[in-house]
C-alpha cells in the first residue's frame, strides 16, 4: 500500500463493508470506537497482504531469522504508525475526511497495548520498527499480559493503581495462530533411564503441571519498502478445559487449578516480587514465553534445514536484559532430551546462537532466584544450570588457579541461589551494554571479572529510537517543516538531519521552528487543560521530566527545586523569574512505597503552588495521569527544556533524552548513560550539564566520605526546603514526608543517607536552571540551540542501533520484498 497501490474508493468501501459485517450498522451509525475498529481492519488487510508477501520472500531467500526475547513489548497505537510506514497517512486522512471523520479522533480510539512499562519494552518496539525498515527478518517474542503493568490514576494526589483492559474490544491488529500452540511445563519429578544401547541416560520429566501458550502474531511494518516483521505475543491457556468426567472423579479442583495456572501467567506485567508467591509467578511468565518462543522457533528452523547442529547460523536469540536468561538452558533442553544431542556439541549451537544485553548498573536489578524455588518450578532446567555452573567453575579453576574470590563472583549457582547475569554471559557469544559510559562502567566495575577472562564477548550498542513515531507521527509539523527544507531522506537515514545545521542561525528558519514548537506546546496545553483542569501559558518555559518514577532518577530533585524557586519567589515577589511549568509524568511500581510517596509529594507541591494568586502563575506545576507512549508523543514534541538528571553512573542509557532532542528540547542533565554522548553530538554549550561526574559518585560509593547532613548544617535555603517536608507546609500531616525527609538525612532507612546524591548536586542543579532561563530570555540564541538539538540527533536512531548489531553479533542479511 506505498502510496501508487493506494485507490481512496475501495479504501472507503472496505470501510463501510467492515462496519457492516463487524458491527451490522451502516457507518454513519457507528461510535467512535467501532469506527476506529472499522478503519484498522481496513487497513490490517493491506499490511496483510504485506505480511503475506514477507513470508513468501522469507521463505525464498532463506535469510538468518533475529528472535529479540523481551518480557516487555511498549508498542505504542498501531494504526498511526501502520499508515505511516504503509507511506499513506496523509491519503487516509483526506479519504477519511470525505467521509467526514477526523483521523485524529479516530486514533485516539486506540488503546495502547499494555505490553510494556518503560525504556526496556520500548526500545524492543523501536527495535522491531528499525528491523523491518532496514529489511531483516525478525521475530520479537513476548507475553500478551490481559492488563499489562496497571492504568495509572491519580486520586488526592496519591497513584492508584487501576486494570488496564486495553483488549476489552478487541484488538483489530492481532491475529491468534492456534496451530503453533505449544505445551510449557512446570514443576514434576525427572526420573533417569539408562539407555544401554547408547549409553545414554535419558530424563524423563513426570508429575508436572502444564499450560498451553498460543501465540498472537502482530504486524510490524517496515516503512516503504513491503517488509512486515512478527512480533508474537504468547498468551496461556488450560490443557485440559473443563471436562464433564472431571467432576465424577472429583477433578474439579485439579481442573480449576488448571484454569488458574494460565490465567494467573498471561494476566499482569512484573507482578509485584517483594512477596514469594510475585517471584514464583515472574519466573513461571519468564519460562512460559521463552520455552514458548524457542520451541518454535526450533521447529521451524528443524522443518526448513533439519540439521541442528548448524542452528546458530540461521538463528541469532538476542536477549532483551536477564529476564530471558532461561533459554540457555531451554535450549540446551530441547537440543539434548528431544534432539539426542551430547553436552558438548548442545553447549556450541547454544553460546553460537543467544546473545545478552544487559541494561542495569544497579546489582540489585541484577536477577537472583531463590535455587529452592528455581528447582521446584524448573527441576530439568535446574539441573543443566547446575551442570553449566560445575563446568564453568572447573574452567575458572584452569584459568585462575586457587582463585576463590572470582568464583565466588562469577558462579553461577551460589549462596543459595541462581544468578541470571552469570548465566546469560556464560550461555551466550555477546554481551553488550546500551551506551558507552555504561559499557565502561560494566567492564570496569559490575562485571569486570567476566571482562577480564573473556574480553572478547564484551561490545557496546548505544541505544537508539526510531524518528519515524517520535517525529514524523508524533509532531507532524515539524517533521513537514524538515521535509520542506532539507527533503524525507532523513525518514529512513536519520543521519540527513544534520542538514539543519545550515538553516540554525536563519532568522526566518528560527521563527518557523519555534513557531511550531509554539503550537505543539498549545496542543500540550489544551491536553493538560482537558485532563488536570489546570490552565498553563504556552509561553512559558515548558520544564520536562517524564520517565518511570525510581529514586536514581530523581524526580524527587526536580520536585525539591520546585520548592526552591516557589520559596525565592514568595520572598521577593518582584524578582526577575521568566514564567515555567513544570511538567511531570510518571508511573511507579505498585510496590515501591518511596516513588509512590514522591508522586504524593509532587502533587501536594503542584496543589499549594497552583492555587496560590500571590505568584501570578510564575511557575506552574503538572503531573500527567497514566504517561505512555500515546501521550508521551505528544509531550516531547511541546518540550522547552529535558530533564535527563539521574545520578551520574545509575541510567545506563535512557532514550527519553533521545526523543526530546529529535523535538529540538535541549537537555539538561548530568553527565549519564547516553546524555554524554548527546552533548558529544550537539555540544556543551547545546546542553546544560550538572552535578557529580560517575567517577566522583563511585568513588564515593565505595570509598566513603559523603555527609548531607553537613549540606543540610551549612546552607539555609536547603536546610528549609527539607524542614518543608515535615513541617505542615505541604501537607496538614507533619508526618506524611518524614520518610523523604529520612531518607536524605539519617541512616536509618537506606544503606547510606541521600543514596542518590541529591543534595550533593542540588547547588549545582540550581545554577544550571538559572542558565536555562537565561539562555531562553535569548530568543535567537535559544531557538538556535533547539535547532542545533534536532540537526545533532542523527546518531541516536534505532536504526543505527540495529545495523550494529547485525554487523557486530546477529549477521543477517536484507530481505527484498517485491
Amino acid at each position: 500500500m506505498a502510496n501508487k497501490q493506494f485507490n481512496k474508493k475501495e479504501f472507503q468501501a472496505a470501510v463501510r463493508e467492515n462496519a457492516k459485517s463487524l458491527f451490522r450498522k451502516t457507518i454513519e451509525e457507528c461510535d467512535k470506537q467501532q469506527i476506529f475498529q472499522a478503519v484498522s481492519y481496513a487497513v490490517k488487510d493491506y499490511v496483510i497482504d504485506n505480511w503475506l508477501k514477507s513470508q513468501e520472500a522469507f521463505e525464498k531467500q532463506e535469510p538468518k531469522i533475529v528472535y529479540y526475547l523481551s518480557m516487555e513489548f511498549l508498542m505504542g497505537r498501531a494504526l498511526g504508525n501502520n499508515l505511516i510506514n504503509l507511506t499513506c497517512y496523509k491519503e487516509v486522512r483526506e479519504a477519511l475526511e470525505e467521509m467526514g471523520f477526523d483521523l485524529n479522533v479516530i486514533e485516539d480510539q486506540e488503546p495502547d497495548p499494555a505490553l510494556g512499562n518503560g525504556g526496556l519494552g520500548r526500545l524492543a518496539a523501536c527495535f522491531l520498527d528499525s528491523l523491518a525498515t532496514l529489511g531483516y527478518c525478525a521475530y520479537g517474542c513476548g507475553i500478551r499480559y490481559r492488563f499489562g503493568m496497571f492504568k495509572q490514576k491519580i486520586e488526592n494526589g496519591y497513584q492508584v493503581e487501576v486494570p488496564d483492559n486495553w483488549l476489552k474490544n478487541g484488538y483489530p491488529f492481532e491475529l491468534r495462530r492456534p496451530e503453533y500452540a505449544k505445551e510449557v511445563k512446570f514443576g514434576g519429578t525427572i526420573r533417569v533411564e539408562h539407555d544401554y544401547s547408547t549409553g545414554r541416560n535419558n530424563f524423563i520429566h513426570e508429575n508436572y503441571q502444564s499450560v498451553r501458550a498460543v501465540p498472537y502474531d502482530m504486524p510490524i511494518v517496515g516503512y516503504g519498502n513491503n517488509v512486515v516483521d512478527t512480533l508474537r505475543i504468547w498468551d496461556a491457556e488450560a490443557i485440559n478445559d473443563f471436562q464433564l468426567d472431571s467432576f465424577d472423579k472429583g477433578d474439579y479442583r485439579k481442573a480449576v487449578e488448571q484454569e488458574n495456572l494460565a490465567r494467573n501467567i498471561v494476566e499482569v506485567l512484573y507482578p509485584n516480587d517483594n512477596h514469594y508467591a510475585g517471584k514464583e509467578l515472574r519466573l513461571k511468565q519468564q519460562y512460559f514465553f521463552i520455552s514458548a518462543s524457542i520451541q518454535a522457533a526450533v521447529e521451524k528452523y528443524k522443518k526448513k534445514y533439519g540439521d541442528l547442529h548448524k542452528l546458530h547460523e540461521k538463528v541469532a536469540f538476542q536477549l532483551n536484559d536477564t529476564h530471558p536468561t532461561v533459554t540457555v538452558p531451554e535450549l540446551m533442553r530441547i537440543l539434548m532430551d528431544e534432539n539426542g544431542f551430547e553436552w558438548d556439541e548442545a553447549w556450541e549451537v547454544t553460546t553460537k546462537t543467544c546473545a545478552y544485553t544487559n541494561h542495569t548498573i544497579m546489582a540489585e536489578a541484577l536477577e537472583k532466584w531463590p535455587i529452592e524455588l528455581f528447582s521446584r518450578l524448573l527441576p530439568r532446567i535446574y539441573q543443566i544450570v547446575e551442570e553449566i555452573n560445575r563446568r564453568f567453575l572447573i574452567e575458572i579453576e584452569r584459568k585462575y588457579p586457587g582463585d576463590q574470590r572470582k568464583k565466588d563472583s562469577m558462579a553461577i549457582v551460589h549462596n543459595g541461589q541462581v544468578k541470571m547475569a552469570n548465566l546469560a554471559i556464560v550461555g551466550g557469544h555477546s554481551v553488550n551494554g546500551v551506551a558507552q559510559l555504561h559499557t565502561e562502567i560494566l567492564k570496569k566495575d559490575v562485571l569486570k571479572d567476566f571482562y577480564q577472562m573473556m574480553p572478547e564477548k564484551f561490545n557496546n550498542k548505544t541505544n537508539g529510537i526510531t524518528q519515524r513515531r517520535f517525529l514524523l507521527h508524533g509532531n507532524p509539523l515539524l517533521a513537514d517543516w524538515i521535509t520542506d527544507h532539507i527533503g524525507d531522506e532523513w525518514i529512513t537515514d536519520l543521519s540527513k538531519i544534520s542538514k539543519l545545521k545550515m538553516f540554525v542561525d536563519d532568522k526566518k528558519a528560527q521563527f518557523e521552528f519555534m513557531n511550531i514548537k509554539y503550537q505543539n506546546k498549545q496542543r500540550l496545553a489544551k491536553y493538560i487543560l482537558e485532563h488536570n483542569g489546570i490552565e498553563v501559558d504556552p509561553r512559558s518555559i515548558f520544564d520536562v521530566q517524564v520517565k518511570r518514577l525510581h529514586e536514581y532518577k530523581r524526580q524527587l530533585m526536580n520536585i525539591l527545586h520546585v520548592m526552591y524557586t516557589y520559596n525565592q519567589l514568595k520572598r521577593n515577589p518582584q524578582m526577575e523569574y521568566y514564567p515555567r511549568t513544570f511538567i511531570f509524568g510518571a508511573k511507579a511500581a505498585a510496590g515501591y512505597r518511596r516513588a509512590k510517596l514522591t508522586i504524593k509529594l509532587i502533587n501536594a507541591v503542584a496543589d499549594v503552588i497552583n492555587n496560590d494568586e500571590s505568584i501570578r502563575g510564575k511557575i506552574k506545576v503538572v503531573f500527567i495521569e497514566n504517561y505512555r507512549v500515546s501521550n508521551g508523543e505528544m509531550i516531547f514534541a511541546a518540550a522547552d527544556v529535558s530533564e535527563q538528571i539521574s545520578t551520574a553512573s545509575k541510567e545506563a542509557s535512557g532514550t527519553g533524552n533521545m526523543k526530546f532532542m529529535l523535538n529540538g528540547a535541549p537537555t539538561l542533565g548530568t553527565m549519564d548513560g547516553a546524555n554524554v554522548e548527546i552533548v558529544e553530538e550537539v555540544g556543551e554549550e547545546n546542553a546544560f550539564i550538572f552535578g557529580l561526574s560517575s567517577d566522583e559518585v563511585i568513588n564515593y560509593e565505595q570509598n566513603g566520605g559523603y555527609y548531607p547532613m553537613n549540606i543540610f548544617n551549612n546552607d539555609w535555603e536547603i536546610r528549609e526546603v527539607l524542614m518543608q517536608l515535615i513541617n505542615g507546609t505541604y501537607s496538614s500531616d507533619t508526618e506524611m514526608f518524614r520518610e523523604i525527609y529520612d531518607s536524605l538525612l539519617n541512616t536509618n532507612r537506606s544503606d547510606r543517607a541521600d543514596t542518590y546524591f541529591i543534595l550533593a548536586d542540588f547547588r549545582s542543579y540550581i545554577e544550571a536552571q538559572k542558565r536555562v532561563e537565561e539562555a531562553y530570555r535569548d530568543e535567537e540564541r535559544w531557538a538556535r540551540m533547539a535547532m542545533m538539538n534536532t540537526a545533532c540527533s542523527g546518531k541516536f536512531t534505532s536504526d543505527r542501533t540495529i545495523q550494529q548489531y547485525v554487523d557486530d553479533i546477529w549477521g543477517l542479511e536484507k530481505v527484498v520484498v517485491k
